[in-house]
């Protein structure tokens, strides 16, 4: 590798301006999941936790079986997850109207109001992280990164 495709930074090895894409989008998400993370702590969550919390609000209705297959999470993993943010009061799981075996999880009231807090807070830290970028630029990104995920499901998990 050339010194413009890795550059260190103390101990550790980032990527420079000429790396693979795939690296670059893999630090970027890194740093923005760390962002996360921070602020979804600040309120007592996990970052899966939050992350679960934001796509029951964007996609309300789901199964668990639905939900999984979104976050590309497996079965057990998913309902380990929601054992035990429905013991932590947020969510409750109800049952799905359209097939009685299966159940819906939904947010409660606490668990809205922990989202909402995050969800305030980190979109401030990712703007605070987009900073150096004209809001055409990020607009831009978003359309670029939408069209490299489409309409696909992977197998891999978001979390």
């Amino acid at each position: 590798m050339t010194d413009q495709e890795v550059a260190q930074v103390g101990d550790a090895f980032a990527p420079g301006p000429d790396a693979e894409i795939t690296w670059l989008l893999h630090r970027a998400a890194q740093r923005l999941h760390a962002v996360t993370e921070s602020e979804a702590a600040a309120q007592g969550l996990g970052l899966r936790e939050y992350i679960v919390l934001s796509a029951l609000d964007k996609t309300p209705g789901l199964t668990q079986i639905e939900l999984g297959r979104a976050l590309g999470l497996d079965k057990t993993t998913l309902m380990s997850q929601l054992d035990r943010m429905e013991r932590s009061g947020l969510v409750e799981r109800q049952p799905d109207p359209r097939d009685r075996r299966a159940r819906i999880p939904v947010i409660t009231e606490e668990g809205e109001r922990l989202r909402s807090l995050t969800a305030a807070s980190a979109e401030t830290a990712e703007r605070d992280a987009l900073s150096a970028f004209t809001d055409e630029d990020v607009a831009s990104l978003r359309r670029m990164l939408f069209a490299i995920v489409g309409e696909t499901v992977d197998r891999g998990s978001c979390l």
